[in-house]
């Protein structure tokens, strides 16, 4: 009987040592991952394993060789990610630059018209009249009338071209005329500026140009959960992407496009970069995840960090999300899972030594990365332990009570 349970015993053991392992785990010596992954390979996706690369020396040279694992390249994941989990095809190119900058009238813009010493034809309603309640106010058709020069085509015309024809026209009736042409109220031409800009809306198009960082700054300029990398910019049947950190730190022009009539800027939020940190970091374990606020009052850190400015390092991850644990996590076991564009890869950092983090100092986290800490093997089977414990007790307490009945002798009546 005793031995029959001591089996028992034996089989709950090894039984709970396989299996009841709370959390997750990456296997010390795994060189692959344990789950086939979809990749993009020759426009297909296939499913296979990941190799686990080790993030050494050699690796961060070969990173650092491609100028687009800098913030500022030109094809930078976090310029990328956005287009590729919303679905979009944004133009990476600038819109073409059109020939002429200077302003066209267009349908219900007002005009001044000044005729020098012939007060009769510039301001037949009174004089105390404000210019735009006096002025010639471009019809849908896109023309206007004048007293002597008639209907006068002004829609998709400069300024210097409408005074040329009325000049021409009125030279008729009045000898050496002196004629001047305004446009007193921009009512034809708008953009729209929408997104995380702090007061999005309607902006009008007048004889000063506006381009994409005058709008930005005339709506306010960018919200804090603005994304300057993937703004959009839709014309017609369009869109292109205007990357304003690389006109901001990098000094590059070309994205300061000029803006036409019926363009819609939108900035989109930064919801997409983000990375997240899991494991036993100090945020993630009971105690180390609560933070006092000035008010005294307790709140949970959270460990989805949003990259600043589209660019974050391993180091700073694992600094935000609370540094590691240093009674829980097994340093020499820190991983990166990435799945950015269809390409995923698992990295793996051993930072047993303080001094691997000035190699997690240089590595570039992507968007939507996710950094784990793994759990020291000491105290898995503590974990074990800890939970096969109430069973050996009632087990032994069985044995005990089985021992009490069998050793006790029956006394026969």
């Amino acid at each position: 009987m005793k031995i029959k349970i001591l089996l028992n015993l034996v089989a709950v053991t090894q039984l709970a040592s396989c299996t009841v392992i709370p959390g997750q785990h990456m296997w010390q010596f795994a060189t692959q991952s344990s789950v086939d992954m979809p990749v993009q390979e020759d426009n297909a996706t296939v499913l296979k394993k990941l190799n686990i690369q080790s993030i050494t020396a050699q690796l961060i040279v070969d990173l650092e060789k491609d100028f687009n694992n800098y913030s500022l390249g030109p094809n930078n994941v976090a310029n990328l990610y956005y287009d590729y989990r919303i679905g979009a095809k944004a133009r990476k190119q600038a819109p073409s630059k059109k020939s002429s900058d200077q302003y066209r009238v267009g349908p219900r813009d007002i005009l001044n018209i000044t005729v020098w010493e012939h007060p009769e034809l510039t301001i037949p309603a009174g004089e105390f009249r404000s210019a735009e309640t006096a002025g010639t106010t471009v019809g849908e058709d896109g023309n206007i009338f004048f007293p002597y020069a008639g209907i006068v085509k002004a829609a998709g015309r400069t300024v210097e071209d409408i005074r040329d024809e009325i000049t021409r026209k009125l030279s008729v009736y009045i000898e050496q005329v002196q004629l001047d042409v305004r446009v007193t109220a921009y009512r034809s031409q708008r953009v729209y500026v929408v997104g995380e800009v702090n007061k999005p809306g309607i902006q009008t198009v007048s004889d000063v140009p506006l381009n994409v960082l005058e709008a930005v700054n005339g709506a306010g300029g960018l919200s804090v959960e603005a994304d300057s990398r993937n703004i959009t910019l839709t014309r017609g049947d369009k869109t292109y992407n205007v990357n304003l950190l690389a006109l901001y730190e990098g000094g590059d022009l070309s994205q300061n496009v000029m803006l036409q009539h019926g363009d819609v800027l939108n900035v989109p939020d930064r919801q997409f970069n983000k990375v997240f940190v899991l494991g036993e970091t100090a945020s993630g374990t009971i105690g180390g995840g609560v933070s006092v606020t000035p008010g005294g009052t307790q709140s949970t850190r959270s460990r989805s960090l949003f990259m600043s400015k589209g660019r974050m390092s391993l180091v700073e991850a694992l600094s935000d999300g609370g540094g590691l644990d240093q009674t829980l996590a097994d340093a020499a076991r820190i991983f990166v899972f990435r799945n950015g564009l269809g390409k995923p890869k698992i990295y793996h950092l051993d930072a047993k030594s303080p001094d691997a983090l000035l190699l997690a100092d240089r590595f570039p986290l992507q968007p939507r990365d996710i950094v784990f800490v793994d759990r020291a093997e000491g105290i898995r089977w503590n974990q074990i332990i800890s939970q096969v414990q109430p069973t050996i007790t009632l087990i032994n307490s069985g044995l005990q009570f089985t021992n009490g009945i069998i050793g006790t002798p029956q006394r026969i009546q």
